[in-house]
């Protein structure tokens, strides 16, 4: 591994954050840009929120964009990836971040597993499974063309190693899904020197969990499964995405990583 200046430095490479307009990802995006990426593309469904971190990211001056785009739609993320390399050249870290139901922000469905269709299982699908399909095939041909290695970190979920119901089916194949494809992708991308690897996530403090967490019993319940007893944090999150996509994940690679207090240990 090459001497930086930092354990964690991003090598000034170019960094892709999806879904990075608030939560999970606009923590990540901050903290690639603290470690030393040479700029930031923010992506989000939502233009306002992904040019609201791209402000803040420059405000701490590292060069950054926002980029509107929903990863399910493959022409924009192409489009994306190439307004990336005319402001900043070649992506050198991609981190699919973009979940849960996507854009539409619609809720996991309500009726039991045997009473759904397709009309429940796609939005999961689309944004959770086909949008890091989307955004990896054009990170990966950056990476590759460029020569100089790359890192591709997908932020699944706990449901995608233990299967959860309630309207989670569909969420949890999608998210186990991402992490084959992402196990593939180092197959693929290790003679290259590109890595990639998953992290998977236990009940993290977002906006889509508020609510949730805001129910004393449901956050009771919760809590109940996990060793260490508190929600994971944006910044719990971020500091494995950031070991991996740094010099110090160089060796690592084919690998999902819980962040999860525990939870999975239990069950």
């Amino acid at each position: 591994m090459p001497e930086t200046k930092s354990l964690l430095d991003m090598e000034n490479r170019v960094a892709l954050v999806t879904g990075a307009g608030r939560g999970v990802g606009r923590r990540i995006a901050l903290d690639l840009a603290l470690h030393g990426a040479a700029a930031v593309v923010v992506n989000d469904f939502d233009a306002e929120r992904a040019g609201t971190v791209a402000d803040e990211i420059r405000r701490r001056g590292v060069p950054a964009i926002g980029v509107q785009c929903d990863v399910v739609d493959f022409d924009g993320v192409e489009a994306m990836f190439a307004k990336a390399r005319e402001a900043f050249g070649p992506v050198g870290v991609l981190v699919n971040n973009a979940g849960n139901q996507g854009g539409s922000g619609a809720a996991p469905p309500s009726a039991p597993f045997w009473e759904q269709g397709p009309a429940q299982w796609v939005p999961s699908l689309e944004v959770n499974l086909n949008g890091v399909f989307n955004c990896s095939r054009h990170a990966l041909a950056q990476m590759v063309a460029d020569g100089s290695g790359g890192r591709i970190v997908t932020v699944i979920s706990d449901a995608g190693r233990v299967g959860e119901i309630g309207g989670l089916e569909a969420y949890s194949a999608a998210k186990a899904g991402a992490s084959g494809l992402t196990r593939s992708l180092a197959r693929l991308g290790g003679k290259h020197q590109v890595t990639a690897n998953s992290v998977a996530l236990g009940a993290t403090r977002t906006p889509a969990t508020e609510d949730i967490l805001a129910d004393p019993e449901q956050r009771k319940r919760i809590l109940s499964q996990y060793m260490v007893r508190r929600i994971g944090d944006p910044a719990d999150a971020s500091g494995m995405v950031t070991f991996l996509a740094s010099a110090a994940g160089a060796w690592i690679t084919g690998q999902t990583i819980p962040v999860n207090g525990g939870y999975s240990v239990t069950m």
